[in-house]
């Protein structure tokens, strides 16, 4: 099912500016936070340790990079952002990692040097953003190794102001996930939810908060979080320790796959 905006698409996402406006507010949100750990947890959970080789797809202002170099501290990891500013960000929060900008709805030839490269790859809160996901997918299919493991988390549930306001095209359930993955050759181990009750809970908030949750962001000075903000930030994100993974009553979606080069898809199984 596909929980989209009726409108018309909203033009393209600059992210150069956003990641100049809200590179606080996406450091210390905790649903980012939230959805950092899933992604650290289901890396470990399927044999992710040592020299791995990780690759952060969509790699934003270097939160996850950083995350990983402290649960990973000997893998390698390099990342892929659109924009210059994520980039550039990036470079100096985890200057241990590679960070490569790349427009990957465009088929830009050679990878270089992470040609067929990653064992692991994570896609966190990127496909939502896009109108061509199938494409985004195939064109990052030459950085990784044959059999990476990929774990993808988008968002469930229904759609606040805010995200719309950031370009989200759509929501995914896990099945809508599953497909698209395995339409692009992937071979799915699991699709899920995460979040129930907590994380729903927070979104819900966030949901209600409607416009005025935009300029609440977008007019805050650095260092400019209220401190009672602050304190309900911290309380939410002590609260998510508690959320369940696999209800199928989540507002967040995940799925780890295996890239099978010229596997032509299908195959894979839900929980």
């Amino acid at each position: 099912m596909i929980l989209e905006n009726e409108k018309t698409s909203p033009v393209q996402h600059d992210w150069n500016h956003h990641w100049e406006v809200y590179t606080e507010a996406t450091e210390h949100n905790p649903g980012q936070r939230y959805r950092r750990r899933i992604v650290r947890e289901f890396l470990e959970r399927f044999g992710c340790s040592g020299s791995a080789r990780i690759l952060d797809i969509g790699s934003g202002q270097g939160d996850l990079a950083l995350d990983l170099q402290h649960a990973f501290p000997q893998a390698e990891i390099a990342g892929l952002e659109l924009s210059d500013t994520g980039v550039r960000i990036s470079t100096v929060k985890a200057p241990t990692a590679r960070f490569f900008q790349r427009d990957l709805l465009q088929n830009l030839g050679h990878p270089g040097p992470l040609s067929r490269w990653a064992q692991y790859a994570v896609c966190a809160e990127v496909l939502e953003h896009l109108d061509d996901p199938g494409r985004f997918l195939d064109n990052t299919a030459a950085y990784l190794a044959a059999g990476c493991t990929l774990v993808v988390t988008v968002p469930g549930g229904p759609q606040s102001e805010f995200d719309r306001y950031i370009g989200h095209r759509r929501h995914y359930a896990p099945r809508m996930l599953s497909d698209l993955l395995e339409s692009r050759g992937y071979r799915v181990v699991f699709a899920t939810t995460a979040g129930f009750p907590f994380f729903n809970l927070y979104r819900l908030l966030v949901i209600l908060r409607g416009r005025r949750l935009i300029n609440d962001v977008s007019t805050a000075s650095p260092g400019g979080t209220s401190s009672l903000a602050r304190a309900a930030m911290a309380i939410f994100h002590r609260l998510f320790a508690l959320n369940v993974i696999g209800t199928r009553l989540g507002w967040q979606t995940i799925a780890v796959a295996r890239w099978e080069e010229n596997a032509g898809g299908g195959g894979g199984g839900r929980e």
